[in-house]
């Protein structure tokens, strides 16, 4: 039954990603409390960090608290590529004003 619990979250969580608009952001603990999960952003987190390169799933939109780029490496450069290619403004150290372009659920 555990299993089923963990891919139904999986399914909320990525069915909340997926109504992210393009030009918004979210936090993954907001991620995680719209899809009814509150406190569990790890989780949202893990279930990001799952996804193929080719999803039509938007996880560019899904930033660490505060606004920041929280994934590395070239998945890093791609997040803010994507972020910055739709409109989304990026600082050089890989934050996003949550003020001006957070998601209002």
């Amino acid at each position: 039954m555990e299993g089923r619990r963990t891919l139904d979250a999986r399914e909320r969580i990525l069915a909340t990603v997926d109504s992210i608009p393009r030009g918004s952001v979210a936090t993954y603990g907001q991620v995680a409390r719209e899809a009814g999960l509150p406190g569990r952003a790890r989780l949202a987190g893990r279930a990001l960090r799952g996804l193929g390169k080719h999803t039509r799933i938007p996880w560019w939109r899904v930033l660490g608290a505060g606004g920041h780029v929280r994934v590395g490496g070239a998945a890093r450069s791609e997040q803010i590529r994507r972020l910055r290619r739709e409109g989304v403004a990026v600082s050089a150290s890989g934050r996003v004003d949550l003020e001006l372009c957070g998601w209002r659920a």
